[in-house]
């Protein structure tokens, strides 16, 4: 089997079908694999579940794909020939975004006319809308949004009614606010919730690519193109298309997204049929988009189009009351997380977070927070386990508003890692006495830190190249 000429069904009528298409319209993750369990079929369900396409899967090892906990601690097919003919049960897959899902599974033998086994048939649910909220439950979920400064209870107050609506929605909000968790979260506490929720970055792919991401093409249609391609509208049938950077997105597909809000159909690229999608739009965007329609780089049609519904989500400097809250929640989630039982701030490190201008916003305290805890080796973080960066920003700030003042506690000790012009590391104080695998950890998290969490960024300050970076995290065990 390979991805051009895909099995027959013959007998169902005048014409045969193709399996795959029959496949494509099952609501529910379908997956072939062969008797060396590769992949050798996988439905359009499975794929938006995964995030990989067909092509892509096909011929790779089944747990490449699926990432079950399964297939580590027992895999159900590797168990079919001691147990019977198929086997059901629940488990936890984590797709190509890392998001950890939970599934119901299937597993049966395949065997062919003479009753030799040949293969393997997987079927895989996603059971993530059991656990979403409804009624006056889904109200409730907004009421986990961190936070109780007036800013963010003016966006909690009426983000239970967007939810029940299936207007546009139209987040926006600088880097790092948290609009892709709004997203997620009104999906989720809407009548859509039982179907998928798609996201793509508008601005992660070039032009070329992004047309048939979004729209999918008809085998043929270009050169390269050698199966049918759903694209992310019709994987999110039946739910929510979060477009992410909207602001990103080129002119000529503005004007493809502008044509399907007004008739609710989608021609992928080599088709002339249209195609009808039951899809919500919500897209997000940290850009001035009045000034780019102003510019001529965004259409005011579709601005308008978009803008049913606006959430703006204010920045943390606008959200002092809720700084506090944040440290402490993700201080708790990190502690789960690494295993570590760090009970708090000290004062000094309190007041120096809290008076950090943020220009990450929420991500980037987390981030802080996420680095202060793997540098804690008591059960306090203190004021030499923060970034350096931010203890030197403090510094300065008291250097500048009282020049008497003493240099804070730590500064020195903590002051950042520098680099010559070559790309060569020279190490602070601080780390010359510590062994080279700890500082080597040190430098990435905090080259990791200075570049907001930007890896290519992050390489570029280390003078590696970001396959090198990325190696190296997994080996000081960094999550990437």
């Amino acid at each position: 089997m390979n991805a051009t000429v895909w099995p027959l069904i013959e007998g169902l009528g005048d014409q045969s079908i193709e399996l795959l298409q029959l496949m494509d319209e099952i609501p529910m993750g379908i997956l072939i694999i062969d008797s060396a369990y590769r992949v050798a079929l996988m439905n359009r369900a499975i794929a938006a579940l995964t995030g990989y396409a067909p092509a892509e899967a096909l011929g790779l090892p089944c747990h490449y794909v699926l990432r079950s906990n399964l297939c580590t601690t027992g895999c159900p097919v590797r168990q079919l020939t001691e147990r019977g003919m198929s086997l059901r049960g629940d488990a936890n897959m984590v797709n190509r975004s890392r998001e950890k899902i939970p599934v119901r599974f299937t597993a049966s033998v395949v065997k062919g006319s003479g009753g030799a086994l040949i293969g393997y048939l997987k079927t895989v649910e996603d059971m993530r809308y059991l656990q979403r909220p409804d009624g006056m439950e889904a109200r409730a979920l907004f009421g986990r949004l961190i936070g109780k400064s007036a800013a963010m209870e003016n966006v909690s107050r009426v983000l239970p009614a967007i939810a029940e609506t299936d207007s546009a929605v139209l987040i926006t909000g600088e880097t790092g606010t948290g609009k892709d968790y709004v997203a997620e979260a009104l999906h989720n506490a809407s009548p859509r919730s039982k179907g998928p929720f798609i996201k793509i970055n508008c601005g992660a792919l070039p032009e070329s690519l992004l047309e048939s991401e979004l729209f999918g093409h008809q085998k043929g249609a270009f050169t390269g193109a050698v199966e049918n391609k759903p694209g992310r509208f019709r994987l999110a049938d039946k739910g929510t298309l979060y477009l992410t950077e909207i602001g990103d997105l080129p002119l000529n597909l503005q004007v493809k997204l502008l044509s399907f809000l007004d008739d609710r159909i989608i021609f992928p690229l080599g088709s002339t049929h249209g195609l009808p999608v039951d899809v919500r739009i919500i897209a997000g965007t940290h850009r001035d988009l009045e000034k780019m329609v102003a510019e001529g780089r965004f259409r005011e049609d579709l601005l308008f189009r978009l803008n049913v519904v606006r959430l703006h989500l204010p920045p943390l400097a606008q959200r002092e009351d809720d700084i506090d809250m944040l440290m402490d929640h993700f201080l708790q989630l990190l502690n789960a997380r690494f295993k570590k039982m760090v009970s708090g701030f000290s004062p000094e490190a309190r007041r120096i977070l809290k008076s950090f201008h943020f220009p990450g916003n929420v991500r980037e305290l987390r981030n802080m927070v996420e680095y202060a805890v793997n540098l804690c080796d008591g059960n306090e973080i203190l004021v030499k386990h923060l970034p350096p960066y931010v203890v030197q920003h403090s510094a300065k700030n008291v250097r500048s508003s009282v020049k008497s003042s003493p240099e804070p506690s730590g500064v020195s000790r903590l002051s950042s890692i520098q680099t010559k012009p070559a790309g060569e590391w020279i190490l602070p104080p601080a780390m010359e006495h510590l062994p080279w695998h700890e500082a080597e950890r040190r430098m990435i998290l905090d080259a990791l830190l200075k570049a907001r969490g930007q890896k290519a960024k992050a390489a570029e300050y280390l003078g590696w190249a970001r396959s090198t970076l990325w190696r190296k995290m997994k080996s000081h065990g960094i999550m990437p």
